[in-house]
């Protein structure tokens, strides 16, 4: 598996993988597909020297195969948050209790512990076992529960955010 700094030709690839998860699960809240080319500005907009958006290739029939996404982003623009940012990981249904996520996430915190970050945080939408494993693996401990703060297929969801410090 290859982990590397994703470009604008993944955002079909990475559309398909975060779309499946719009549309078969509560991990996102947005209820509908997200388009190639929002994904692919997003892409180009992220900048490796601070919020980094990486994908995990894995050799495919037909050559290299993005299987996993991981991206930061600002977490809040007030000036203070600077030393603080979110991160989110979605990966193929195929590809899925593999060790990508975690893969995806050891580098993506490697690049944010070297630029400086002194928090990561990661919000949850629940329940969700697989991702509560995958962020606690990563040293993330959950600081905060939000009870139906959102509705997805005609049901209230929680949400809890994990955090880790450096």
């Amino acid at each position: 598996m290859k982990i590397r700094h994703a470009t604008i030709d993944d955002a079909p690839a990475v559309a398909a993988i975060y779309n499946h998860a719009i549309l078969h699960t509560i991990a996102s809240f947005w209820t509908e597909p997200r388009p190639d080319s929002e994904l692919a500005q997003q892409i180009a907009e992220a900048d490796e020297a601070t919020y980094p958006w990486l994908v995990a290739e894995r050799e495919g029939p037909e050559g290299p195969q993005v299987v996993g996404t991981a991206w930061s982003k600002r977490w809040n623009p007030r000036t203070a948050y600077d030393i603080t940012c979110e991160v989110s990981v979605y990966i193929a249904p195929d590809a899925q209790g593999s060790g990508v996520g975690k893969a995806l996430y050891t580098e993506l915190f490697s690049r944010l512990w070297a630029i400086g970050y002194k928090h990561i945080i990661g919000g949850i939408s629940l329940p969700n076992e697989a991702s509560v494993r995958l962020h606690e693996s990563m040293g993330m401990k959950r600081v905060a529960l939000f009870p139906g703060i959102g509705e997805k297929y005609g049901q209230a969801i929680d949400v809890g955010y994990w955090q880790v410090s450096n």
